[in-house]
């Protein structure tokens, strides 16, 4: 049996990096998203093993200590990580799955497994990233600020990534990213287009 492919999406945080992901789910039925573990608590409407596994800090770090994780990070005071049990028994029967994570698990899973296919959403402009950010109405006023600030060190890194996306048009967007998974499936060429201008302006 052929194994299935392994898909890292990262962005940060109101790139509408969700939202791109489960419009891909709902078209490409092939590929399952993994579940990541982490130690922040759940947000209105999260469910436990829905949008993660929500453990403590002392479960997640005896986890780290076990060697369970292909990636794991901390991020704005919370532990985020991917465990192998997750990816690997879905691989083995060929099915696609999909990482949702931060650059930093993106570099670990990409050194664990070079086979990967890493793509970069990127926002269309910062004022974009910004009104984005507040309407989501989840986080306070001091987390904006401190998303946006590390946005600029997040966006430094796409170059790093296999393919660079930008969510401007939604419906564009997500046809990037099926064109991408069909890419990958098949052998062709990975969509080249590296988006250098936008990162500098992004990340100035």
């Amino acid at each position: 049996m052929t194994r299935g492919r392994l898909f890292i999406v990262a962005a940060p945080s109101g790139a509408g990096k969700s939202t791109l992901v489960n419009a891909l789910l709902e078209r490409e039925p092939g590929i399952a998203l993994s579940i990541s573990h982490t130690t922040r608590a759940p947000r209105p409407g999260d469910v436990d093993g829905v949008q993660y596994h929500f453990i403590d800090r002392a479960a997640f770090e005896a986890m780290v200590a076990h060697g369970d994780f292909i990636e794991h990070a901390e991020v704005f005071g919370n532990y985020y990580g991917t465990s192998r049990a997750a990816v690997e028994p879905i691989l083995a029967t060929g099915r696609d799955v999909l990482l949702e994570i931060d650059w930093q698990g993106a570099e670990q899973v990409r050194r664990a497994m070079p086979e990967s296919v890493s793509i970069f959403i990127l926002p269309p402009s910062r004022g974009e990233l910004e009104r984005r950010l507040h309407a989501r109405a989840t986080d306070s006023e001091a987390t904006i600020e401190k998303r946006l600030a590390a946005s600029r060190e997040e966006i430094t890194h796409a170059h790093e990534f296999d393919c660079i996306v930008v969510n401007d048009r939604f419906e564009e967007a997500v046809a990037a990213l099926q064109a991408i998974v069909q890419a990958a499936r098949t052998g062709e060429p990975l969509p080249a287009d590296r988006h250098a201008a936008l990162i500098a302006r992004l990340a100035s």
